[in-house]
């Protein structure tokens, strides 16, 4: 009997065992879905016979002898923004109901070449930006944890389906915060790579300079595994940085011990005040990593609205400049969060995007001065447990600055982890950020936590 939920990690060792089968895996997972898709809404599209096929394929080049790796048989999902050849890439949008692409992401290449199995694409908010929406041609997806609550966004297919253990990890793409939203509110870990890190040749784009690809799964050591296949320069990108790739899961045993740590307290206690719940969470997580023998000292940076403003104002702009001539013509065809959010771009004039363009340049140069002496530095990455999905307003990005936005204006790593679950049981997240394609570092000081505290072994419990 294969069991629910599984980690990359453990059903890799398995494979390389033989005591697990490709095959096996891959229709416990596909009869998973059939079981839980209906009510969670998490895949859109399910590629069941390619995934059989690949499963096959998997499986005897393993009996051979010829293991690409960890990842090899391993199910996974893709975030349907993720262009995939032969099979329609949506963005979860009427606009692009038809959309069949002729070649496969840069990183979606590179993770089948790894080995992963694809079976299907996973829901989005409307072109990973307006959501969650009830008036596209699939319903918005659904947390775990409990049905009636919001899965955070955009990456909000990926967040459900690996909670859920349909798949093992997925792909997300974080332009505010859309993978580290969902991995806080569906329990995950969710790694915004460094700008540059991962090839978004083949993702639909928000906005061009704040667009990061990544991966999300159930443990940072998941997570490395995917990025270790994700990462790497692509000329076709012209953001994609030549850079070497660290041994990001090799990284992962190294000693956490002398790490110094910044805690930006002021994001999360009066910028975006989070719950009682979140901050105890917080304290509680600062308590294990000096016990882990990290350092931690109070880091104040510029008011989180300001971070807030200056990013949302560039995505606003340059995901006008992506959608301009389609609203002009297809308006109605967007949704209505997607449309009403993206319309107030056109009151913004070039002056205003220049002035928000001078001002991340001051406060890029702000965060560089203050982690000078720094390794990493910890916030929230959500102010609370998830709230109902039908509480969530088509603005609500607008109301209270966003605890993510500051990292996608460095354009340094970060990653969301879970640090334990409120009253109702729902999981609270802390965020780790580091300096410039030091993944490395961020993804050992998630995985040397994780392994202290227990709360990995916490999955949702799912009837039927």
């Amino acid at each position: 009997m294969i069991p629910d939920f599984l980690t990359i990690a453990e059903a890799s060792t398995l494979i390389a065992k033989r005591e697990l089968s490709p095959v096996e895996l891959v229709e416990s997972r596909l009869a998973r879905i059939e079981r839980l898709n209906g009510k969670l809404n998490s895949f859109i599209r399910v590629l069941r016979e390619p995934a059989l096929a690949a499963a096959r394929a998997a499986e005897a080049e393993i009996t051979a002898g010829n293991c690409r790796g960890p990842l090899h048989g391993i199910p996974i999902g893709l975030k349907d923004i993720y262009e995939t050849r032969g099979v329609p890439t949506t963005g979860h949008s009427k606009i692009l109901i038809d959309h069949v692409p002729q070649q496969d992401a840069t990183s979606v290449r590179r993770l089948t070449d790894a080995g992963a199995i694809v079976l299907g694409k996973l829901a989005t908010h409307e072109f990973a930006f307006g959501g969650p929406s009830f008036d596209l041609p699939w319903p918005p997806a659904r947390n775990p944890w409990d049905t009636s609550r919001f899965t955070g966004g955009s990456s909000s297919g990926t967040g459900a389906a690996v909670a859920a253990g349909l798949v093992l990890g997925g792909t997300g793409s974080d332009t505010g915060g859309s993978i580290r939203g969902p991995a806080a509110l569906c329990g995950l870990a969710g790694l915004k790579p460094s700008y540059g890190r991962i090839s978004r040749t083949g993702i639909l784009p928000l906005a061009f300079s704040l667009d990061h690809a990544g991966p999300m799964a159930w443990t940072a050591e998941d997570c490395a595994i995917m990025l270790q296949a994700m990462a790497g320069h692509d000329p076709a990108d012209p953001a994609s940085a030549d850079c070497p790739v660290s041994d990001y899961r090799a990284a992962l045993s190294g000693d956490v011990r002398g790490l110094r740590i910044g805690l930006i307290r002021h994001f999360y206690e009066s910028d975006n005040p989070a719950d009682e719940a979140t901050r105890q969470g917080i304290a509680a997580a600062v308590k294990v990593f000096e016990d882990l023998g990290c350092s931690v000292r109070e880091l104040r940076l510029s008011p989180l609205a300001e971070w807030a403003a200056c990013g949302v104002l560039i995505m606003l702009t340059e995901g006008y400049a992506v959608h301009q001539a389609t609203l002009r013509e297809r308006f109605g065809d967007y949704g209505e969060a997607f449309r009403d959010r993206m319309a107030l771009a056109a009151l913004i004039s070039g002056g205003d995007y220049v002035q928000a363009v001078r001002r991340r340049r001051e406060l890029v140069a702000e965060f560089m001065t203050a982690m000078a002496d720094l390794d990493l530095a910890v916030t929230a990455a959500a102010p609370s447990e998830a709230p109902a999905i039908d509480a969530v307003g088509k603005f609500a990005i607008f109301e209270r600055p966003m605890l993510t936005m500051p990292f996608n204006v460095t354009g340094t790593p970060a990653m969301s982890v879970c640090c334990g679950y409120g009253a109702t049981g729902l999981p609270l997240a802390l965020q780790l950020a580091g300096k410039p394609f030091d993944e490395a570092t961020v993804l050992r000081a998630a995985h040397a936590y994780e392994t202290a505290t227990p709360w990995r072994s916490v999955r949702p419990r799912l009837d039927g």
